[in-house]
C-alpha cells in the first residue's frame, strides 16, 4: 500500500506542484486549501502518513493546525512545514509544536519528494522495532501503526472505528459504559452518546462472524460493553 500525503497549501498552483511530484516519487496524495478542510478529511477517516503544511492559511493558521494535530492524531505521523516564512521565531515555534523539519520557499521539489521519503522509509524501521500488537482469535491490532489485520489482511476502519475498538481492546474483559467511551474517543464530556452504539455495530460487522451474537464486542446491560478474546 502506497503512503498518504497530506498537502495543506491554499496556493493552488503550489499544491499542484507539490502533488506532482509526491505522486512521482510513489506516493498517493490528498490535498486541502484550508486547515479547517483538512480536520474535516481527517474526521471523516483519512490517515496521512505525513503532513505537509504551509504555515500562512486562510482561517485556521499553520501553527494552529500543528497544534491541534499533535493533540488529537497520532504523535509518530511527521509533519513537514513548507513555508515562506523563514524568522527564526517562525521555525523555533513549528519545531516546538511538534514539526519534524522546516523548509522554506523556494525550495527544489524533488529535494522535497526525497525528504519525505527518507522521513518515512526511517519511521518504518523506527516503528516496526518498536510495535505493540495485540491478537485476539484470527486478528492483530497494531497499535503504533493504528491497524487491524485479520490473517495479516487489512480491515479498513475509520478513526474513530479504530479508537473505539483500541479502547476496547486495551480493557479487555472490563465492563465500560457509553460515557467512559465516548470521553476516552471523543474527547468531550458532553455529547450524543448514541454515537457509540454506533460505532459498536459497525465494529461487529467488521470483526464478528455473527453480529447478532458477539463472540469479542458483548454487551453488558446496564453496565455498558466488554471486550472478551
Amino acid at each position: 500500500m502506497k503512503n498518504q500525503i497530506l498537502v495543506i497549501e491554499d496556493v493552488l498552483e503550489m499544491s499542484e506542484l507539490i502533488c506532482l511530484y509526491m505522486k512521482n516519487a510513489g506516493f498517493d496524495t490528498k490535498s486541502c486549501e484550508t486547515a479547517e478542510d483538512a480536520i474535516k478529511l481527517m474526521s471523516d477517516g483519512f490517515k496521512p502518513d505525513l503532513v505537509l503544511l504551509d504555515l500562512n492559511l486562510p482561517g485556521m493558521s499553520g501553527l494552529e493546525f500543528l497544534r491541534y494535530f499533535r493533540q488529537y492524531h497520532k504523535t509518530t505521523i511527521p509533519v513537514i512545514i513548507v513555508s515562506a516564512r523563514d524568522a527564526d521565531e517562525d521555525i523555533i515555534t513549528a519545531l516546538g509544536y511538534g514539526a519534524d523539519e522546516f523548509v522554506t520557499k523556494p525550495f527544489s521539489p524533488k529535494v522535497l519528494a526525497a525528504r519525505v521519503k527518507s522521513k518515512l522509509d526511517r519511521l518504518s524501521v523506527t516503528e516496526a522495532s518498536v510495535e505493540e500488537t495485540i491478537t485476539f482469535g484470527p486478528y492483530t491490532l497494531y497499535c503504533n501503526s493504528c491497524l487491524l489485520k485479520k490473517d495479516n489482511v487489512k480491515i479498513p476502519l475509520s478513526t474513530k472505528e479504530y479508537e473505539v475498538l483500541e479502547y476496547l481492546v486495551k480493557n479487555d474483559g472490563r465492563p465500560l459504559n457509553p460515557e467512559s467511551i465516548y470521553n476516552h474517543v471523543w474527547k468531550n464530556s458532553y455529547g450524543d452518546l448514541t454515537a457509540v452504539a454506533v460505532y459498536i455495530q459497525r465494529l461487529r460487522k467488521k470483526i464478528e462472524e455473527d453480529p447478532a451474537n458477539p463472540k469479542y464486542i458483548n454487551t453488558m446491560f446496564g453496565m455498558g460493553y466488554r471486550f472478551d478474546r
